[in-house]
């Protein structure tokens, strides 16, 4: 029986101090765990989540209009970029589930652990209140909002962008392919190529999926097409 939440976690943690240790943990609870579990403060967090990164984009980009920035907003809040937090703030060791997920690398869970930030957010709201969860939080997201590109691309995946550098200047489009395959059904890894006949060039990707990886492959042949 995995040890109670209480029993592992700090009062202090991504950046607010718990005055009610029992907040934080029942947000790293996960419902494979049983009750108390973060289920309910993942409902809560997210509408902060989504009212702290639209102020954020308000101020970031005042001459925005409300499609880019809406696009913006779903960009910095998915469920990847959220797992992307969860992992800078190395929230899995952390959470308490039951042996079933644990066993099938939940922790690892992209799903999972984009829930856990929503409901560390809501856990930080309940014990500190709004401003110090707003304090608290927007830093996590700092770097991602600094690192959009111009508005007028926000939303466009790195495929499409790509393809449309290519379509602008009337070149052939990349060729994907895949490279190999591996890891355990849970947590399994591809590497793709992305090759360009006019210029010659070629480069490569890995993500969870085929699609991911051919994202990643499309980006770096796109920072590689933009520097030279």
């Amino acid at each position: 029986m995995a040890p109670a939440a209480s029993d592992r976690t700090p009062p202090a943690f991504a950046g607010h101090v718990f005055a009610d240790p029992a907040l934080l943990a029942q947000a790293l609870t996960h419902r494979s765990a049983g009750s108390p579990n973060n289920e309910r403060l993942e409902f809560l967090g997210d509408a902060l989540v989504n009212q702290f990164v639209a102020e954020a984009l308000y101020r970031h980009w005042p001459k925005a209009d409300e499609g880019a920035l809406t696009r913006a907003r779903a960009e910095l809040v998915r469920e990847s970029a959220l797992a992307g937090i969860a992992r800078w703030l190395d929230i899995g060791p952390r959470l308490v589930m039951g042996p079933g997920e644990m066993k099938t690398g939940g922790h690892r869970r992209d799903s999972i652990l984009a829930d856990a930030v929503e409901a560390i957010v809501a856990a930080i709201y309940l014990d500190g209140g709004f401003d110090a969860c707003r304090a608290a939080v927007l830093p996590w997201f700092a770097p991602l909002i600094a690192a959009l590109p111009p508005p007028n691309k926000v939303g466009k995946d790195a495929k499409t962008r790509l393809q449309e550098w290519l379509q602008g200047r009337q070149q052939p489009l990349p060729v994907y392919a895949l490279l190999h395959e591996g890891g355990e059904d849970h947590a399994r890894i591809f590497s793709v190529s992305c090759s360009l006949a006019s210029p010659a060039l070629r480069t490569e990707g890995e993500g969870s999926s085929r699609r991911a990886a051919e994202q990643v492959a499309a980006g770096a042949m796109l920072e590689l097409l933009e520097s030279t």
